[in-house]
């Protein structure tokens, strides 16, 4: 790649450029923040001039860069930088790599990412037996999916969990006692945290992200949090370089709409004290969403089930929130100005979320509650009744394509817990966007890596095959449907056009083509007249590999060579 010179306008040609406004495009210039122009090779070898930059991509892609709709920045942080155990294939193997860290660590061992479903033994841990592996140490292993984990004696005993609720008695720790042990392990000084924060952004820009909704709440990390985040990642507070954007959620519930504005306002003044200057409402909490949970998670057992869980008879999940708190909340939200929504699993925890929307409309009325953009977060269990009901009162779902790739399918994580019927209709994608309900895509990391490729791969590939989406869909679900869910002032945000923002990832591909999911789409999508903008193709081992990542025409990542 030609060394580019800040404040001169960058002509990339040579490659395929994925644009509503050209679908045969192969360059584009960059001036400033904005894309000043898209069009052919030939055009472009007329356009250059000696005032440009010029980036040869050599037959590479470049299109609008990613956005993840649900992650948690410092907890994905220490999945990298901690025990990783999600390729762990038995309680075997957990101890083991336990057993290794304790003997070259010099705290708790911290962990992530196991999954007991997928392990011959079908349990987890013990404490006892992290006592042994761990030599005594201090050690917490969270579940994948983040609502639960299992601790050792020692740190149970140091928080005094025995009696608290959420603490299992064997190591096991949910609810209460596992938001405790959260707080303890995430309590971190600033500068800790800086680094961590610096250490999730890198990564993200390196896979091709440009902004994450962080779903901050109070059982996930602190208030505190997601204010050094937002002042980092969105004013430079503390930063080696540019970052993608966060938009930035906080899961607090409001009855009144004096309390929504009150979390906002706290938000913007412990902003303004890391910025030294006020805040405008631009620079403020998106909404009071994310994971304001309903119910918690399938695999530990947590999500709000109308019947039992099929491996736990009489175990229907917990529920956190009734239809009048959820109502309310909603109608604080929508009077506040703010986005409103929730963490929803369980089929009973959906009927909660329904019941309080239709309340909602009754309070504030159908048009306010439509115009709030309203959104709620996973929706993996749900009716087609329900999804006309998330039709009618305009709600967005912001969904996590990765756990059917994960859990879906014969013998996996939700026919365990739910039974063959049940698990069949997990996840119905293709049916959300039948209905018109709109759909943004994440990965909710660290519970699946973020890799946007694998999320529109896992899209194409449901285990449902009338719940599959082309290729096409699920990476505008991924760019300008996440800006969209999120209420970002620039509508062009997301696509590349003359005029609009130049924010894209260019990314190394093998082939390109139109990817419908097998089963799916009409023969007229696939032929070049159609003039549907190529992506890559997904059929194979390998994925797309980020070269650059830019956002609002500034780099945030290259990798070396290019």
């Amino acid at each position: 790649m030609s060394t580019t010179v800040p404040g001169r306008p960058v002509l990339y040609r040579n490659g395929s450029v994925y644009s509503p406004a050209d679908p045969f495009a192969t360059a584009v210039l960059v001036d400033g923040a904005r894309v000043a122009w898209v069009g052919s090779e030939e055009a472009a070898q007329s356009l250059q001039d000696s005032s440009m930059d010029v980036v040869d991509l050599d037959g590479r892609l470049l299109a609008p860069g990613f956005v993840d709709s649900h992650v948690h920045l410092t907890e994905t942080a220490l999945a990298l930088s901690t025990l990783d155990l999600a390729a762990a294939a038995s309680l075997h193997e957990v101890l083991e790599a336990v057993a290794r860290a304790a003997r070259t660590a010099t705290g708790p061992v911290l962990g992530s990412g196991w999954d007991e479903s997928v392990w011959p033994e079908r349990r987890a841990p013990t404490a006892e037996e992290l006592d042994r592996a761990a030599g005594g140490r201090e050690v917490y292993l969270t579940r994948i999916d983040v609502h639960s984990g299992v601790v050792s004696s020692s740190l149970a005993r140091r928080l005094d969990l025995a009696g608290l609720e959420g603490w299992l008695g064997d190591g096991r720790v949910e609810n209460l006692a596992h938001d405790l042990v959260r707080a303890a392990a995430l309590d971190f000084g600033p500068g800790r945290r800086a680094e961590l924060h610096r250490l999730a952004l890198r990564h993200a820009a390196s896979q091709g992200y440009v902004a994450l909704a962080e779903a901050n709440a109070e059982q996930v990390a602190p208030f505190d949090d997601l204010v050094r985040l937002t002042a980092l990642a969105n004013h430079g507070v503390g930063a080696e370089g540019p970052s993608p954007r966060v938009l930035p959620y906080r899961g607090e519930l409001a009855a009144t709409a004096g309390q929504a504005r009150a979390v906002a306002e706290r938000f913007d003044t412990a902003l303004a004290d890391l910025l030294g200057r006020a805040v405008d409402r631009r620079e403020s909490l998106v909404g009071l969403a994310g994971d304001l949970c309903v119910d918690g998670a399938l695999g530990s057992r947590t999500a709000a089930l109308r019947a039992p869980y099929a491996d736990a008879p009489g175990d229907r999940g917990d529920r956190y929130l009734d239809a009048a708190a959820v109502a309310a909340h909603l109608a604080a939200t929508t009077e506040a100005g703010l986005q409103g929504g929730f963490h929803v699993i369980g089929d009973a925890g959906m009927d909660i979320v329904l019941e309080g929307f239709d309340r909602a409309e009754q309070l504030v009325g159908e048009r306010a509650l439509h115009s709030a953009g309203h959104r709620l977060e996973h929706a993996e269990m749900i009716d087609p009744e329900g999804i006309e009901r998330l039709a009618h009162h305009a709600v967005t779902v912001s969904v996590q394509p990765g756990f059917d790739a994960a859990w879906g399918g014969p013998g996996g994580l939700y026919e365990q817990r739910l039974g063959a019927d049940r698990a069949a209709a997990m996840n119905p994608l293709a049916s959300f966007y039948r209905a018109g309900v709109p759909v943004a895509l994440g990965s909710d990391a660290p519970v699946v890596p973020l890799s946007p490729w694998e999320t529109v791969r896992a899209c194409l590939h449901h285990h449902d095959p009338d719940q599959r989406i082309s290729a096409r869909a699920a990476f505008l679900a991924s760019t300008r449907g996440a800006w969209r869910a999120a209420r970002h002032p620039d509508p062009m945000q997301g696509q590349l056009a003359p005029g609009t923002p130049a924010t894209f990832a260019v990314w190394d591909v093998e082939a390109l083509m139109v990817q419908q999911a097998e089963g799916t789409g009409s023969a007229w999508s696939t032929d070049p007249r159609a003039r549907t903008p190529l992506l890559p193709a997904l059929d194979g081992a390998s994925l797309p590999v980020c070269r650059q990542t830019v956002l609002d025409g500034v780099e945030l990542y290259r990798s070396a060579g290019f």
